[in-house]
């Protein structure tokens, strides 16, 4: 019935979207009712196949006569072979894209269904690769730039032959051919290097309309066609033969890295990934055009990448940009080569961009590359709706290149959501949020709860030979964005607030609630980076730095105010006078350690009470000035002072590939000078196999903490440290915590379990 077949359709649609299988078992004799089933395959970007079991008629009638339930009249059945024989002469027509026909009860027998993936889907290939923007035939470009990312390039025979020491594998954006000046040895490089499997190449729209010429279609040669025609006729016949064929079996899209990774020419949105259709081709090889041309006569294309919230890494070309373009985890790295820009790869999964200069312009762009200013302006537009609400409403699983599966709980997503909205700054600026440090084990020293050799030991025992530890400032965590100018910070974060750049706490709120403040602070910044020529060494015009901002009071004031200096100051007064009258008991005669009448007729141990409550108020007073060295009364930005640790970011570099002796040299070298705002940290690198160097440490760390120092921290060399795929801690702090000394009178905890 009718009904049937729509549930059969509903549910055969519901697991197509998913990208699985769907096995329609029905006589579909009639093209009436094999047009949804063909209507579906399209709707979902699919290719349906047919399977015919094509019985003779009498084999039918036999079977059909031995049948209990349900027997046909046999005029039904002769009616059912005879369309089935007209079905095989048009079931290609109807769109069926594989035909599979079975003659015989044997045939049958024999058959094998072995699923065979769509030739997009190569997601058992991981790589590494390098991912090529568009060539044009910029063969000299393309050679040095395969030099710059360590290929060797050979000539063996008429062949070449390409190797990566690392077993990289090239992959190719398309747009290999037309306006540039060598495409015929481009081509001939590209087919050898897919070939001998080590390189693929995607179709682009240039690949496609030559294919149309050199299969005799009237195209118009335009776009630079003209020049590849050219140089394929004066090649040799079988050249242009190979061509032909090569450029026949270049596909729309790859699927790599296990979904993780999507090379398309124009870009893939994610509903087509893996999916097989004219349409899908059309988008790989043009984009999301709108119908529309420009007024230079070209397409105008829809800004997909802006709504794109897929998992996997889209990389693309087909757009000339003046620079890689990343947004949404979309990258475009057709920059432009022919057009006199350079010629970008991305290495995946490294996520790196490498780029060569054009030795020249070869072609003169219809649509003149943007400029670098006007590319930011419109950058700047394109801010205006970020963050999308989508992005952070509900539950979310996020890959990262270095956690491969993170998951964010609704309830978590509302409370950040509710904070970034009313507190936070401006989340344009908002670019990174520090962790917390976890302190070492629990020493197995009676008199300490924190001691070297636990931090020493936990990255040993994990692989981790080589340890940095910086001196631990007693301040607060504070993320700096700041910009060369007040111009440089609104090119580059679109924002229109009149500053060069912000300091914001852990969890995203402005540090200083003053304004004028503010900006003198980052003034100053400013002003070093520009007398140590760091901009110009960095080739950059803003930096994020990771510091500490001292002193702890500068921010905690109301903390320490109300909380700690109330607790000592009650407690000291509270103290005070209960330590004179129990003196003043004693004096009276009451025991001097005897026992004394009690309330109750309990006995009370006067001597024994006056020395806990001496212990306590001496630990009250370790308590306090425990504190006090963490204080210190600052006017305006007197008194302040910044200690970075990390130079996280500058235009087009995120520094975590540089160890930490790396960041802390350059903070030596640019962050610090005349302004004694800026202040250098000391530190010192340590074998965790080396006795010696060991104890040297340990004794580093003994003068600090004598010296009223809070301890310090102590980080793998390598600023990323991880074992067998686990992220190790990024850093452990080792504070001078010998509590119970401290903090409590003796006795009265237990030393080895409690930590508070």
């Amino acid at each position: 019935t009718e009904p049937a077949f729509e549930v059969l359709r509903y549910i055969a649609a519901k697991r197509l979207r998913f990208g699985k299988l769907a096995v329609v078992d029905a006589t579909s004799v009639l093209p009436a009712s094999r047009a949804p089933l063909v209507e579906l395959a399209k709707s979902q970007d699919c290719l349906p196949v047919a399977i015919v079991l094509n019985m003779p008629e009498k084999l039918c009638q036999e079977r059909n006569s031995r049948r209990a339930d349900r027997r046909l009249p046999e005029h039904a059945v002769r009616e059912h072979c005879r369309n089935l024989r007209r079905s095989l002469k048009t079931l290609k027509r109807e769109g069926f894209r594989y035909l599979y026909v079975l003659n015989s009860p044997e045939e049958i027998a024999q058959a094998e269904i072995e699923r065979q993936p769509l030739w997009t889907n190569r997601s058992e290939e991981r790589g590494p690769f390098d991912i090529i923007g568009d060539v044009h035939g910029c063969f000299d470009e393309l050679q040095t730039l395969l030099a710059k990312l360590g290929y060797t390039v050979a000539e063996q025979g008429e062949k070449y032959a390409v190797s990566h020491p690392g077993g990289r594998k090239l992959l190719f954006l398309g747009d290999v051919v037309d306006r540039g000046p060598k495409i015929a040895d481009t081509l001939k490089f590209v087919m050898d290097a897919c070939e001998q499997g080590s390189a693929l190449c995607v179709c682009g729209n240039h690949e496609a309309k030559l294919l149309r010429k050199l299969n005799g279609k009237d195209v118009q040669v335009t776009h630079g066609l003209d020049r590849s025609v050219e140089e394929l006729s004066l090649q040799p016949e079988a050249f242009s033969a190979r061509v032909q064929a090569f450029l026949a079996g270049l596909i729309s899209h790859f699927v790599l890295d296990g979904g993780r990774l999507v090379a398309a020419h124009a870009g893939m949105k994610e509903e087509y990934q893996g999916r097989a259709s004219g349409r899908v081709r059309s988008f790989a090889l043009y984009g999301d055009t709108t119908g529309e041309s420009d007024e230079y006569g070209l397409p105008v294309r829809s800004d997909w990448a802006s709504g794109y919230r897929g998992k996997a890494l889209v990389v693309y070309g087909h757009t000339p940009m003046p620079e890689p373009d990343m947004r949404n985890n979309t990258l475009c790295i057709d920059t432009g080569c022919v057009f006199g820009g350079s010629l970008t790869a991305c290495r995946y999964p490294e996520r790196e961009l490498v780029s060569v200069p054009a030795g020249s312009a070869y072609y003169e762009a219809v649509h003149p590359l943007p400029d670098k200013a006007a590319d930011a302006d419109a950058a700047r537009d394109a801010f205006a709706d970020l963050p999308a609400i989508e992005d952070v409403l509900g539950k979310r699983s996020i890959n990262t290149r270095l956690s491969a599966n993170i998951v964010i709980r609704e309830e978590n997503a509302l409370a950040a959501l509710e904070t970034m909205s009313r507190f936070a700054v401006d989340p344009r600026r908002l670019i990174y949020l520090p962790p917390t440090m976890s302190p070492c084990e629990t020493s197995d020293r009676e008199d300490l709860l924190e001691h070297p050799r636990e931090a020493f030991a936990y990255f040993r025992t994990h692989g981790i030979g080589k340890v940095v530890c910086e001196e631990k400032h007693m301040g607060s965590r504070a993320v700096v964005v700041v910009c060369r100018s007040v111009d440089a910070a609104r090119t580059r974060f679109g924002v229109e607030d009149g500053s060069c750049g912000v300091c914001y706490t852990r969890t995203g709120r402005r540090f200083f609630e003053d304004r004028a403040l503010e900006t003198e602070f980052l003034e100053r910044i400013q002003a070093q980076l520009e007398r140590s020529s760091f901009w110009e060494n960095f080739g950059t015009d803003w930096v994020c730095l990771d510091c500490e901002l001292m002193p702890w009071s500068a921010k905690a004031w109301e903390l320490i105010e109300k909380k700690y200096a109330a607790t000592g100051a009650a407690g000291l007064h509270g103290l005070g006078a209960a330590i004179g009258a129990v003196r003043a008991a004693l004096a009276r005669g009451c025991g001097h350690g005897e026992a004394a009448p009690g309330v109750s007729g309990q006995s009370l141990d006067l001597a024994a009470l006056l020395r806990n409550f001496e212990a306590r108020a001496a630990a009250l007073k370790k308590y306090v000035n425990a504190y006090r060295p963490y204080c210190r009364p600052v006017n305006g930005l007197e008194g302040v002072s910044l200690a970075p640790f990390h130079i996280l970011a500058t235009e087009g570099a995120v520094h975590v590939k540089q160890d930490h002796v790396w960041h802390m040299d350059n903070i030596a070298r640019y962050c610090t000078g005349d302004d004694d705002l800026l202040v250098a940290t000391p530190y010192l690198v340590v074998d965790t196999t080396s006795d010696e160097d060991m104890t040297g440490a340990e004794l580093w760390w003994r003068d600090l903490t004598d010296r009223g120092g809070e301890g310090m921290v102590v980080k793998p060399y390598d600023f990323i440290a991880t074992e067998g795929g686990r992220l190790l801690q990024l850093a452990v702090k080792c504070a001078v915590l010998n509590i119970c000394e401290l903090f409590m009178a003796p006795n009265t905890c237990c030393p080895r379990t409690c930590r508070a």
